[in-house]
């Protein structure tokens, strides 16, 4: 019965969202509070996360640090709007907040059904399940008939039937609204097995009790390309988170980094020069100080450290680079150049 009435919610939403809005007003709305505020899933660690000690990590929170620090010159100056998936599209339209940065994979559907605008790729993802080790399985495919725990309004509540059917086997479904619902309900026997994008698994295993006792499968079933999205009605908006995000892969990928920063403004390579603002005038096209770039490498870090910190090796998960990685690296990770 809950899940039904949140699908009715979902619906009553996306038949009330605005048809049109005034454009070019999210810049001057940010820059009059002197502040950005974003949507995130709230505890989610690896992305959006607050320890007790009140500090909070994660690759959203520090894409929002570096939106704040393009166009305020203040990584700071950024507050969280905790969402759950049911809710965040309809937030966004509705500017609860400025940009979505809750781990949202980028769809035809989404990119072209409810007024919004994904601005890149930050994190290549891909469905998977994770199950008690008791099992003994490499595949979900082992179980019979097994009961799985599905977040609710997520991709992963089309991609699993799709696979199932694909390999002629059955399921039965058990809904959650959040996905630490999911680790309780697994953790409870109320299902054999969760599904969640893997890095929902890593975040999600690390705070269920006895952690240890759980097994993130090897199988990924769909591709889920994460990144920030925005009101499409705002096209300056849309461009600067858009080249927030390309400044902080470009700035990896010329070596450019939160230590050496003001040592590179000195560098002799022409695209440094371009993206730090000693050349060329792209603070001007996106409405901003030519030293936008600059701001974001200096208070936040370029893509490699943030994901090192957030969710790689200096974090808690754990989690190897992989598609993530530069494509020089053997990963897909790529921007359009600045100049």
């Amino acid at each position: 019965m809950k899940y039904i009435y949140m699908v009715v919610l979902v619906a009553l939403m996306l038949v009330t969202l605005p048809v049109t809005a005034m454009a070019g007003q999210t810049l001057d709305d940010i820059q009059t509070r002197d502040l950005v505020i974003c949507g995130a899933y709230e505890q989610v660690l690896g992305f959006s996360y607050e320890d007790t000690k009140g500090n909070w990590s994660g690759l959203d929170y520090d894409t929002c640090r570096a939106i704040a620090a393009a166009v305020l010159g203040d990584a700071n100056k950024v507050k969280l709007v905790p969402v759950e998936s049911y809710e965040r599209f309809y937030g966004l339209r509705n500017k609860k907040f400025d940009v979505l940065t809750a781990a949202t994979t980028w769809t035809f559907d989404r990119d072209t059904k409810y007024g919004i605008s994904f601005t890149g790729i930050n994190y290549y993802d891909g469905q998977g399940f994770m199950v008690h080790k008791k099992h003994k399985i490499d595949s979900v495919l082992e179980l019979k008939n097994p009961k799985i725990c599905i977040e609710a309004e997520t991709t992963a509540v089309d991609n699993t039937p799709d696979y199932f059917k694909a390999n002629g086997k059955s399921f039965t479904p058990v809904i959650a609204i959040t996905m630490f619902e999911q680790g309780r309900f697994l953790a409870s026997g109320k299902c054999d097995a969760l599904t969640n994008d893997q890095s929902g698994l890593f975040s999600i295993r690390h705070d269920m009790k006895n952690s240890g006792d759980y097994v993130i499968l090897p199988e990924v079933i769909s591709k889920e390309p994460l990144g920030p999205a925005v009101r499409d009605d705002d096209d300056q908006w849309y461009k600067i988170v858009k080249w927030t995000l390309n400044a902080m892969i470009n700035a990896e990928e010329l070596g450019v980094n939160s230590e050496n920063v003001d040592e590179m403004l000195k560098s002799n390579n022409p695209a440094v020069h371009w993206l730090l603002g000693v050349k060329g005038d792209t603070g001007a096209e996106l409405g901003l100080d030519d030293e936008w770039a600059y701001q974001i490498i200096k208070q936040v870090g370029n893509y490699g450290e943030v994901f090192e910190r957030s969710l790689g090796q200096k974090s808690p998960l754990k989690i190897k680079r992989g598609l993530n990685g530069l494509w020089r690296d053997g990963g897909i990770m790529y921007a359009p150049p600045i100049k």
